[in-house]
């Protein structure tokens, strides 16, 4: 069968897979509350925000949903023409309905736009800026596909942190990305990452990653959004979202700059997530991925294909699109 693909109805066939992994998400729970490490008294710990304290067993996974505790993620278009560099704007909107504009900071930023293709490719971790409680940020999408948009926020009013997520499409001939299998180590731009440890579904896990290059240990990462690594994970199928931090923080005394970052996660559920670790190093940020199973996994998640040819954009208004 030909791989192109008619994003189209590779979108529609999604809308189906969406929907039933959003009802298994409400089953198993979010994609795992704040969670310590057991023998850290009074520090740091790893964070994520498909929970929370306190009925966090009740909600679903981070980023299946668009709204959620009445704010609502509010793209301007839900179209961008792929390998075309677009400026994307969205707005937050509040249980009133209007754009909010106060926002508590994350990690040193007001807000956090994760972005994935839906097969898992296409991973990008951007920061828009606000005004008026419009966010605007430049994106290219470089590939046709369906991809979703991720924001951490926590508007000032809000009890906790959220992670609202939204689909947009990129026209053209779909050529889907097989799930990569497991490796323990990641090559970017000469640096080699090694991943210790794995996810376990329902329980804390510990996760290393240790930075070298040229063989050799890297002991003086960058501080990166106030930590010494940035970890996202996406599961497979449904991309519930979890979005974790390091124990320690550069600064504390205690938490040396490499080459080992430590994470400590908990995945939902059994199945296949992509890890994506961001690091800095001589002033630039780099992203290595891994492919990692928790649980019996089984067989990946298999794309649909149609044999039909792909349509043109069509002309769109940049005007909000709600939902």
């Amino acid at each position: 069968m030909n791989s192109a693909t008619k994003v189209g109805a590779y979108a529609v066939g999604l809308a189906v897979v969406f929907g039933s992994a959003a009802g298994i998400g409400k089953v198993v729970g979010p994609v795992g509350a704040s969670v310590e490490k057991a023998s850290h008294e009074g520090g740091g710990h790893g964070e994520s925000t498909g929970g929370g304290h306190g009925g966090a067993a009740s909600r679903p996974p981070g980023g299946l949903q668009v709204s959620e505790d009445g704010y609502t993620l509010v793209p301007y278009r839900t179209t961008l023409t792929p390998g075309k560099k677009t400026d994307f704007r969205f707005t937050v909107n509040g249980p009133d309905g209007k754009p909010v504009t106060a926002f508590k900071p994350l990690h040193g930023k007001r807000l956090h736009l994760i972005v994935a293709r839906r097969d898992l490719s296409g991973f990008q971790h951007l920061h828009p800026t606000e005004s008026g409680g419009v966010w605007t940020v430049p994106i290219t999408l470089p590939k046709a596909g369906v991809y979703r948009f991720f924001t951490d926020v926590q508007p000032e009013n809000a009890e906790r942190q959220l992670t609202l997520g939204t689909d947009i499409t990129a026209p053209g001939d779909l050529r889907p990305v097989p799930l990569p299998e497991p490796e323990q180590v990641a090559k970017v731009d000469g640096y080699e990452v090694k991943l210790t440890g794995g996810l376990v579904p329902g329980k804390s896990a510990e996760l290393t990653l240790t930075v070298s290059k040229d063989g050799e240990p890297v002991t003086d990462l960058e501080p990166y959004l106030e930590a010494y690594g940035h970890l996202v994970a996406l599961r497979q199928g449904d991309l519930a979202y979890l979005h974790v931090h390091p124990d320690g923080e550069p600064g504390d005394g205690e938490t040396e700059p490499g080459p080992g970052v430590t994470f400590f996660a908990e995945a939902p559920s059994s199945g296949a997530y992509r890890l994506y670790l961001d690091f800095k190093h001589g002033g630039k940020v780099r992203t290595a991925e891994f492919t990692v199973h928790a649980g019996n996994a089984g067989a990946p998640v298999q794309q649909p294909e149609q044999d039909q040819p792909s349509h043109d954009e069509p002309g769109h208004d940049d005007q909000p699109h709600t939902h």
